[in-house]
């Protein structure tokens, strides 16, 4: 199979790049961490000014209609430049779900402003019990008149707390478990009865936690039909894991090369420690690590907008798991071969191991997708 680049591709590339290169050094994004938005809105707006946020949705809907490779393209510089800003949450996973259940009327309202990087999206689908089955809802929305009352608690909302809307799953029918009766509410945060926790998370994005006390949401406010959400939620996720694991995979590449560079010049008995055969095997390892890592985000990023089917699944859940496998030993051997720098708060090592360590806990972690790819096994 060809994986070369189109000429578009290649451009698209080196606009993120050079992006990412000028806006987004280790200090200002120190600086971004520690303002009260977290991120940087100048960033954000740099980024749907250059048309990066239209690219995830499609070309009906006021996007550039791209593709799993693009969105790739465009995650994985963001990993490599620890961006804070929830690009995979809003354009990926937000706006897919709004694309796929949202009628014309709400298609065209919101996704041309998702597009320009004028509306930023979350979605609200994790509660304390879940544990990323998407099908464990306690959240209830009951009919009334003229829409429905939501109640319940949503947690790790990331990007929740400066999203002008947020996507919630909620119960409107059965019980908690039922994989039917479950439908998805565009939720207006400055709502009557929404409570928002903010906090930083441990890698660096921000997320929220999200209390909804009979939360009134008008009858257009429901995407796609009641009841019928599930299918659309996992079919999202699915893009969203394909993005994750190309944000990862920039991560690793970076923190490859920044531990490549310190056994280049650090120095022990007169020589390069890079020299010594022992870490020179331990480098070969984390170098093959990342090449399965790189291939299987490859593939999940030109599957990711295939229809749904069990193979679709199965591989991208082969995937999340191997690369995740993957991001814990690149940080945990960068850690090691750089000793007690490695996890020093002013250099950059330490956020890219926090990063990729709390990516196998968003979306699934490795033995969730273990699981998962072990039951399609059996039914295929």
């Amino acid at each position: 199979m060809d994986f070369t680049l189109s000429e578009e591709q290649q451009m698209l590339q080196d606009t993120v790049v050079r992006l990412a290169r000028d806006s987004y050094s280790f200090e200002q994004r120190e600086q971004f961490y520690r303002s009260e938005l977290g991120f940087s809105r100048a960033f954000w707006q740099q980024l749907g000014d250059l048309g990066l946020c239209s690219v995830p949705i499609a070309e009906a809907d006021g996007g550039y209609g791209g593709s799993g490779v693009d969105n790739l393209l465009i995650m994985t510089e963001l990993g490599r430049n620890l961006c804070l800003e929830p690009f995979l949450h809003s354009q990926i996973y937000a706006a897919g779900l709004l694309q796929q259940l949202g009628n014309d009327q709400q298609r065209d309202a919101l996704l041309p402003r998702v597009a320009s990087g004028e509306l930023q999206l979350a979605v609200a689908l994790e509660e304390g019990q879940s544990h990323y089955q998407l099908h464990d809802v306690q959240t209830r929305a009951e009919a009334v008149d003229g829409g429905w009352q939501l109640s319940g608690h949503k947690v790790v909302v990331i990007g929740g707390y400066s999203a002008g809307l947020i996507l919630v799953s909620a119960r409107t029918a059965g019980s908690p478990l039922d994989e039917q009766g479950i439908s998805l509410f565009l939720l207006d945060p400055a709502s009557t009865g929404v409570s928002r926790r903010d906090y930083p998370c441990i890698d660096g994005p921000r997320a929220c936690d999200l209390l909804l006390d009979n939360v009134f949401v008008a009858a257009d406010g429901l995407l796609g039909e009641p009841g019928n959400a599930l299918p659309a939620l996992r079919y999202q996720q699915g893009r969203a894991i394909a993005g994750q694991c190309a944000e990862a995979v920039g991560g690793m590449e970076e923190a490859f090369r920044l531990t490549l560079d310190y056994l280049k010049t650090r120095k022990q008995f007169g020589a390069p420690i890079g020299k010594f055969q022992v870490l020179q095997h331990r480098m070969a390892d984390m170098r093959g690590e990342l090449e399965l890592a790189s291939s299987m985000a490859i593939l999940a990023a030109c599957i990711a907008d295939e229809a749904d089917s069990e193979e679709r699944s199965r591989r991208l859940a082969a995937a999340k798991f191997i690369v995740v496998r993957a991001a814990r030993f690149i940080a945990e051997q960068a850690i090691q071969l750089h000793g007690g720098i490695g996890m020093t708060w002013e250099y950059n090592l330490a956020h890219h191991a926090k990063r990729l360590v709390m990516l196998s806990h968003q979306l699934g972690d490795d033995d969730h997708h273990l699981q998962a790819y072990a039951e399609l096994l059996k039914s295929a």
